[in-house]
């Protein structure tokens, strides 16, 4: 059985780390900086929203708040702010936010909007069904909760196109409801039917499916944060924001 093919570099329209990408959009002379940014816009829309749900903005305002933050973010001179020693998109992200809701949002509501803003696919049937279900939780917990289901989603999203690359799609989807399940809760004679493949099989296509998991969950957190940063810390504190 043919393992997926399996790549440390990032996908093509991040040539670097995210956070770097972030870095060098405030050089005038990166051309691609502009088109990854607004991609990581669109990868990391969600907890940003969330956090302004949670801050008792209604949907359709919150909807605003968050396109007209993301157009400030990439037209403006916000990047240059950008502290390297902080080393976390994540705190970037979250810090430039609470600053555009303090000082920023009321006079950016108030101007009519043109036809140049970007606009950030919300799904916000998503979106409000999980900002029911923190609704206990502060405003902060409420974003580090959805920046690690975010950072979660991306990474499945990059195993399944590594399945689907090596021509087993199917395998995948038989798979990954493994994931996140206890060992003694997988029935492997049942996924190695479906494989069609000996119950011993089974087993070995559930091991490596699970630890490059966590290989491409490392990575995707590491895109996230500069070199030198403590990754296992921010391991463990997405871990524990998963908890909440």
């Amino acid at each position: 059985m043919s393992s997926p093919a399996s790549s440390t570099a990032a996908p093509g329209i991040f040539p670097n780390t995210r956070w770097s990408v972030v870095l060098a959009a405030t050089r005038p002379d990166s051309p691609e900086s502009a088109a990854a940014l607004d991609a990581i816009c669109r990868a990391y829309w969600h907890p940003l929203y969330a956090y302004v749900r949670r801050c008792g903005h209604a949907p359709h305002d919150a909807q605003d708040l968050t396109q007209e933050f993301f157009k400030r973010l990439l037209h403006a001179h916000w990047l240059a702010n950008a502290d390297r020693e902080k080393g976390r998109l994540r705190t970037f992200l979250i810090q430039a936010l609470k600053h555009f809701m303090a000082n920023e949002w009321r006079r950016a509501s108030a101007q009519k909007r043109g036809g140049n803003q970007l606009h950030v696919p919300l799904d916000t049937a998503i979106a409000e069904s999980r900002c029911a279900a923190e609704f206990a939780l502060s405003p902060d917990q409420v974003f580090d909760r959805e920046w690690a289901l975010t950072l979660l989603d991306l990474t499945l999203k990059k195993l399944e196109a590594e399945y689907a690359a090596a021509g087993r799609g199917g395998d995948f989807d038989t798979l990954k409801g493994c994931l996140m399940a206890e060992h003694g809760a997988i029935d492997y004679p049942a996924v190695a039917q479906r494989l069609g493949v000996a119950a011993g099989a089974s087993r070995v296509a559930v091991h490596r499916l699970r630890k490059r998991f966590r290989q491409l969950y490392r990575e995707e957190i590491s895109q996230t944060m500069s070199d030198g940063t403590d990754l296992d810390g921010e391991l463990r504190h997405l871990a524990a924001a998963l908890a909440y």
